[in-house]
């Protein structure tokens, strides 16, 4: 494969030129390094190099003004705009930096194109009069506002081009018109011939500058172009090209240089459907893993989403040593940029008091863990959990720091910064500065971090350097908003010998360089192109008229920089995301239908998918060791409770992580009260309440006298149990009025039963059973069991033992057929189980006269009344005996045995149950 580079050098040599007298403008500084490669192997004898320049190095050169960054440019707009407006119209630096984007990408494609200025911001004016009525004779304030800003425009450019000339500096589009202006003294004072290789789209600045140069005899111009794209009349690959030899006068009498037949020399193409970004780095690995080393030496990687770098760099083959990667990591995706979004995010809403999720995000951040060590997180983590603590203070946070270290990174980041960006930027640099200290101790091992923290210094000292020049930053937000913009345009840049080895880069970098191997990712529409994106504030019919470029264009760009790789390649891979996501890219690219429509190529199209390993899930099964019987002779020493047992009816593999090994749920702290919260409120308050009335039978005006106390009881339970959490507000207000509510209800249903004739005796409230002995024959060990019956009462000379339910319970949910079933179905026994198992503790605790009820009282099911347990003879009877007698125990305790045998016996594992 010869490449275009070397056809121009080789055209050259066969003219004799001096190739020391040429100046060559490329459209990227990355062809200018290939060039200089490919003219060391063209010239034999030792001569100076000639000067290679990129085109927006040579218009600077013409326009003598030097290039500012996007980040400056939007202050100097901003202090044109400041100056220009009414200090009562003035909006802040963060509010116009919004819509002064826009409008220095207009500027920028006025001045770029040439078009009259004036002309055109008063032509936008007219046409936005219009749109607004301007003959209604009352317009409102906000058409007044908009229509002014309109015709502000024109003024606006004005002075802000006229200070930027007379600093001797410029935005890109200014430069160029500048260029143009200073055109016709370079030709005059000019003596080096141009060459000028590689160009498709120019804008309209470009195309004078050339013209004028080639009409001079100053200069050459070199196309890289096919001839399938010229000759077609729709081939977006070839539209500027097409436009340029049909409109340019120089072409009327001299050759066009070239059109060339390298597209439809025999390929191999490969089209590749792959699941997500990932999928696509994956298939990257795999492809380069296909490659000889020869072949690798002239393949390129070409990204089309820079998102993909990471992933890809880490799918490489580890066979590959020489790596170049040409397009720079972005620094907002490095971990650092993620620890000053969250302190920027803490220090934006301007409060004294911290969310507890933020605070614990920010002091397990990888860079901070470096200072605060795990068990100063885990401890706050812990207190915060425990306490239910939402919001923390600074001084809690100071309180609870171990060193000195630890108090200087809580001083800065949750002190209030008091919105000032003066502060918040003193605030970064000593953020960096103790993450810095503390990685110097292993500079070795932390390299790369040190790295990281240098170019996010290198980033605040140029925020404050315009901060102190223009003083426009008046809060957080408005900096916050600066150091994005400076953040989505840095990278940090990959060191390597940029013609050795695999080339990993972008579209752009790709322009004017060939390779036989070419690796396309993203080829997704949305993306590759990147579609009807108008980030204007020029319409879309005033673009097309004054010849300014619209998507249409842009899209053309991309077209011909896409079939450029292809065009001398020998073997094409083009990937592209199965998975439609209307935020990175929809369906696959046009390019490729467009490509498989030609019937120029033979195409391999395929849709990769992940191998997926034909795994089985398999429920758990954990055998019973010797020492796993030991723990579990513990644990029924200790005593079996009915929750303990139920967990196991649950799922088996549950009480041993719980019971056996003592596994917790995490615990986090509830922003909301919890429903075991909420029920543990409502168990305490009725037995605060009714404590004073043990024993002896309850009358209405007991009952009424306990009313006037629930708040004070809910209020009191509430901070026990939700500690600091606040109930004043929001879902716990609500919360807090249902635990009163049910409270109310309770004690109302209670006077409506003594209303009714019912004579009711508190005998006992959260009694606690313990100690109860149990033989089982075949276990030669105690087993114990234990619990707590919320309520022991008598009603009419009848023993009832309740158990309070503020979640819904129906009768069915306590109600047996089969005695056989009790100890394997839990959603429709364990609260069977749980009741009678109180019963029978109770028989053996004391001497229980039969017969006796058992059941449950549902806050939601407060009109059910007591819902009695109830043993049903067969499925479809309505007959139920709600008696607990003896005979009742005897069959339950024939369960009990059965479910604890089980649990003991030690070839019986642990299994899980399918959920």
């Amino acid at each position: 494969m010869i490449s275009f580079i070397t056809k121009v050098l080789l055209d050259l040599q066969k003219q004799n030129v001096n190739f020391s007298d040429i100046t060559f403008v490329l459209p990227s500084r990355r062809a200018g390094v290939f060039l200089r490669k490919e003219l060391s192997n063209i010239i034999n004898k030792t001569s100076f190099s000639p000067t290679i320049i990129s085109i927006e190095s040579f218009v600077e050169e013409l326009s003598q003004l030097k290039a500012l960054t996007n980040t400056e440019l939007l202050f100097q707009l901003y202090n044109s705009y400041i100056e220009l407006t009414p200090k009562e119209e003035q909006e802040p630096f963060d509010v116009f930096s919004k819509w002064g984007q826009i409008l220095l990408q207009d500027f920028n494609e006025i001045d770029r194109h040439l078009i009259p200025q004036k002309n055109i911001f008063e032509y936008l004016s007219a046409i936005k009069d219009l749109d607004h009525w301007s003959l209604n004779p009352n317009p409102t304030d906000v058409v007044n506002n908009y229509i002014k800003f309109w015709n502000k425009l024109y003024p606006f450019y004005k002075h802000f081009s006229k200070s930027l000339i007379n600093q001797k500096k410029g935005y890109q589009g200014l430069i160029y018109r500048e260029a143009v202006e200073n055109l016709e003294t370079y030709i005059q004072s000019c003596s080096k011939r141009h060459v000028f290789a590689g160009f498709n789209a120019l804008n309209t600045a470009e195309e004078t500058i050339i013209q004028e140069l080639l009409q001079n005899d100053l200069a050459a111009i070199y196309w890289d172009i096919d001839k399938i794209f010229m000759d077609s009349s729709y081939h977006d690959a070839g539209l500027f090209t097409r436009k340029h030899k049909e409109n340019w006068k120089y072409f009327q009498k001299n050759s066009f240089n070239w059109k060339e037949s390298n597209y439809s020399t025999l390929k191999n193409i490969n089209i590749f459907g792959v699941p997500k970004a990932i999928g696509q780095a994956k298939t990257i690995g795999n492809i380069l893993n296909s490659l000889s080393e020869k072949d690798i030496k002239n393949t390129a990687v070409v990204l089309g989403d820079e998102n993909l770098l990471l992933p890809t760099l880490n799918s490489i083959p580890k066979h590959i040593n020489a790596i170049n990667v040409t397009m720079g990591f972005p620094l907002n995706s490095i971990p650092l940029a993620a620890l000053f979004e969250k302190v920027f995010s803490v220090q934006i809403n301007n409060t004294n008091n911290y969310y507890h999720k933020d605070v614990i995000d920010i002091l397990k951040d990888q860079y901070l863990s470096t200072v605060f060590n795990n068990n100063y997180t885990q401890k706050i983590v812990d207190i915060i959990n425990t306490n239910n603590i939402i919001y923390l203070s600074k001084e809690k946070l100071l309180s609870l720091s171990l060193n000195s270290e630890q108090n200087d990174i809580i001083n800065i980041i949750f002190s209030n910064w008091n919105n000032n960006p003066t502060l918040a930027i003193q605030n970064s640099f000593k953020i960096i500065q103790l993450i810095k200290n503390k990685l110097i101790e292993d500079r070795k091992s932390n390299q790369l971090s040190l790295e990281y923290l240098y170019r996010f210094n290198v980033l605040f000292n140029e925020i404050d350097r315009l901060n102190k020049k223009y003083n426009t930053l008046t809060n957080i937000r408005s900096l916050y908003n600066i150091y994005k913009e400076l953040l989505s345009s840095e990278t940090l840049d990959f060191q390597g010998e940029p013609l050795q080895g695999l080339q990993i880069m972008g579209m752009l970098e790709s322009r004017v360089l060939d390779f036989e191997t070419v690796i396309i990712t993203n080829v997704n529409e949305g993306v590759l192109p990147s579609g009807k994106t108008n980030n204007s504030f020029i319409p879309f019919d005033v673009k097309v008229e004054k010849n300014l470029p619209t998507y249409k264009e842009k899209d053309a760009v991309y077209t011909y920089h896409f079939y450029h790789l292809l065009q001398r390649a020998k073997n094409v891979y083009i990937l592209y995301n199965t998975e439609i996501d209307t935020l990175l890219g929809g369906e696959k690219s046009r390019f490729i239908s467009q490509l498989e429509l030609e019937g120029i190529h033979q195409i391999n199209h395929q849709i990769i998918s992940p191998e997926v390993p034909n795994y089985q899930p398999q429920l758990l099964e954990v055998k019973k060791s010797e020492a796993l019987v030991n723990q579990i002779k513990r644990l029924a020493n200790s005593g079996f409770s009915p929750s303990s047992l139920t967990s196991y009816i649950r799922n088996p593999i549950d009480f041993y992580n719980q019971k056996i090994l003592g596994v917790k749920d995490v615990e986090e702290a509830e922003e909301n009260v919890a429903a075991n919260t909420l029920g543990t409120v409502v168990h305490n308050t009725l037995e605060a309440l009714y404590l004073p009335l043990m024993g002896r039978i309850l009358t209405v005006d007991d009952i009424k006298n306990l009313i006037p106390k629930i708040e004070k009881y809910i209020t009191k339970f509430f901070k026990d149990e939700y500690k600091e959490g606040d109930i004043t507000k929001g879902k716990n207000l609500i919360v807090f009025e249902i635990a009163k509510r049910y409270v109310l209800n309770f004690l109302n249903f209670e006077i409506d039963a003594i209303k009714s004739g019912n004579e009711i005796k508190i005998i006992a409230l959260e009694e606690k059973i313990e100690g109860i002995k149990i033989n089982i024959e075949g276990l030669n060990f105690d087993i114990d069991l234990k619990g707590t019956v919320d309520r022991i009462d008598t009603c009419n000379g009848m023993t009832r033992i309740i158990d309070y339910k503020t979640g819904k319970v129906e009768q069915t949910n306590v109600t047996v057929v089969n005695w056989e079933d009790l100890p394997t179905d839990y959603k429709k026994y364990s609260k069977s189980f749980q009741v009678l198992m109180y019963a029978y503790m109770l028989s053996k605790k004391t001497a229980l006269k039969f017969p006796v009820e058992a059941g449950i009282i549902s806050f939601k099911n407060l009109s059910e009344g007591f819902i009695k347990f109830a043993k049903k003879e067969k499925p479809g009877n309505s007959k139920k005996d709600t008696n607990i007698t003896e005979d009742t125990l005897s069959d339950f305790e024939v369960e009990l045995k059965k479910l604890i045998t089980e649990i003991c016996n030690p070839n019986i594992p642990f299994t899980e149950k399918e959920v």
